[in-house]
């Protein structure tokens, strides 16, 4: 996959480094021209054929170069995404949770302090965490916290 991605990619970004530098090449060329001439009628014609149209290089280049960076990143959220969906729970026989499985099943619920979620005991993102405390339902009634969506724990009041 990482090669799919690099091959569609260095196109425009290549495509945005060569209009860098033929613009940057037609600006030094423009500016030189007019460097040596004295009189603004002679330096018109320079400024008209190479350094406007070397900044409109420069401008084009600029956002090539931003288009391609941007769609970089874009596959490779999609990149990540696709290994996300992948990722297919192992069976009863392997290491993973079987499909379906509830992530935790504990009734006990903690939260960590100064987090917004509320968890079961056995949750994965609280499990082995010694500064997990028990869920106060003042604070879950009031809105402070709210379900985690991994363990989907429901209210204290509710089991």
């Amino acid at each position: 996959m990482r090669t799919a991605r690099l091959r569609t990619a260095h196109p425009v970004l290549w495509a945005g480094w060569a209009a860098l530098a033929a613009g940057a090449v037609l600006c030094v060329v423009g500016w030189y021209g007019v460097s040596g001439e004295r009189y603004a009628e002679r330096q018109l014609p320079y400024l008209a054929s190479c350094t406007v149209p070397g900044a409109a290089l420069i401008v084009a280049g600029a956002v090539l170069l931003a288009h391609g960076r941007g769609a970089v990143a874009a596959t490779r959220v999609e990149e990540l995404y696709g290994l996300l969906v992948a990722a297919e729970p192992a069976g009863p026989d392997g290491p993973g949770p079987a499909a379906g499985a509830p992530v935790a099943v504990s009734g006990e619920m903690l939260r960590v302090p100064g987090g917004t979620l509320w968890h079961r005991a056995d949750c994965p993102l609280v499990e082995g965490k010694a500064e997990a405390v028990p869920v106060d339902a003042k604070l879950v009634t009031d809105g402070g916290l709210r379900p985690c969506p991994l363990c989907e724990p429901a209210g204290p009041a509710d089991g």
